[in-house]
């Protein structure tokens, strides 16, 4: 007999008497729930979060470090069918309808919530979370394709692994891998007529579907998919691709194959991934660019710490190292060391803004040796020192957060 699945819960509020008090007086057993971890802080709770993967969130609005509505915010990212009940005072009340348009499953005052109200809450979610869920067909359900878009974002900007697992479940279900290689498919529709839907549907003349019954289709935003077609549909599948492009020219993709196991799936993945990242940072695609100028940039973006020289980069893609200056000044407008520093200082301050990782961490991933010497760079740069634009950076964010509308 198959034993249900215990549902946890992560709470979150910088009053310790409310993280004790919800622990102590919920009768979690009785709804099938454990309590995994409480957090003090926004910022706790979204690194236990990433830790524990709770299906049921109960979180405050407004804590230090980071408030519940970035929290729900990153959450949902990561999966959007986590149940999240917000905590709040009289005063949050317009913060807890913004978070309610971001998928909170409710808000509670905490000054006037009795345990009943919150029960009833979690007594809807373990009927929801514990019901058997209906047949999902992966060949026509979008639903299924959007809910593995959601994981793969999730994977790609590391939040969690749940998106490897899926795909190691799907390989082991309808790709096989010990029978037919896969490619991997990246295409792109920004300024197209056609969707990632037109890969599935049936055209005009009943002759062009795409014999989908062990290929998956994964949207990923609005103007890019992902499609996983095997060795034997690759060639009705470039098909398809071709008819659509003669009908909206601006259509491109990328493929990656054969991929003959699971790791090879995971690399083409996240490769095309950063080709698709390079693309959107300059606004050109590969077709764009003479390709030895267009690997050497992919190169430049795979391997953020590494100290490529001119002479480096040219070797790899074959070009001497004059001919490659000329021809990478001509195709970015900067010369190579240009390039390279504004690459540097972006990667800098997003690694400032968005990580905890401490100065010498950051001066390893961007190349930049010791954080005595990145910090220098750093100033020299920008006029602050990178604590002080760290600082800046949590302070803006803290004011966006408190007043939304500025």
């Amino acid at each position: 007999m198959e034993t249900t699945k215990t549902i946890k819960v992560l709470i979150a509020d910088d009053e310790s008497i409310v993280r004790k008090g919800l622990r102590s007086t919920i009768p979690w057993h009785k709804y099938g729930m454990e309590v995994v971890a409480d957090a003090p802080n926004g910022l706790k709770a979204w690194e236990a979060y990433q830790i524990h993967l709770p299906q049921i969130v109960i979180t405050d609005i407004v804590m230090p470090e980071m408030n519940g509505i970035e929290l729900l915010r990153r959450v949902k990212e990561v999966d959007k069918d986590t149940r999240i009940i917000l905590l709040s005072c009289h005063r949050d009340f317009e913060f807890a309808q913004q978070g309610i348009k971001l998928g909170a499953s409710g808000y509670l005052l905490k000054t006037a919530f009795e345990d009943e109200e919150l029960e009833g809450m979690l007594e809807k979610f373990q009927r929801e979370l514990t019901s058997p869920a209906p047949a999902v067909d992966p060949e026509t359900s979008e639903i299924y394709g959007e809910r593995l878009g959601s994981l793969l974002f999730a994977w790609q900007s590391g939040y969690n692994s749940k998106f490897i697992d899926e795909m190691d479940k799907l390989i082991g279900e309808k790709l096989p891998l010990n029978r037919e290689s896969l490619y991997i498919y990246l295409v792109k529709t920004c300024g197209c007529d056609h969707t990632y839907l037109d890969l599935v549907k049936v055209h005009e003349d009943g002759n062009s579907r795409v014999p989908h019954s062990a290929s998956v289709i994964i949207p990923y935003g609005e103007n890019l998919c992902y499609w996983i077609v095997p060795g034997n549909e690759l060639e009705t599948a470039g098909s398809l691709l071709v008819q659509l492009k003669s009908q909206s020219d601006k259509l491109n993709w990328a493929k990656r194959g054969p991929l003959h196991d699971a790791e090879d799936l995971s690399k083409a993945f996240m490769a095309l991934h950063k080709e698709a990242e390079v693309e959107k940072l300059h606004g050109i695609s590969s077709q764009d660019w003479p390709e030895p100028i267009w690997k050497a940039v992919k190169l430049l973006y795979e391997n953020p710490g590494a100290d490529w020289s001119v002479s480096d980069l040219a070797g790899q893609v074959g070009l001497s190292r004059s001919h490659f200056s000329i021809l990478f000044k001509k195709t970015l407008g900067d010369s190579f060391v240009a390039f390279q520093y504004k690459r540097k200082l972006k990667l800098a301050k997003e690694l400032l803004r968005d990580t905890q990782l401490t100065m010498q961490d950051i001066a390893e991933r961007t190349g930049l040796g010791d954080s005595k010497y990145f910090s220098k760079w750093f100033k020299r740069c920008t006029g602050q020192t990178p604590s002080h634009y760290r600082i800046q950076q949590k302070d803006d964010v803290i004011r966006t957060d408190e007043h939304p509308s500025l």
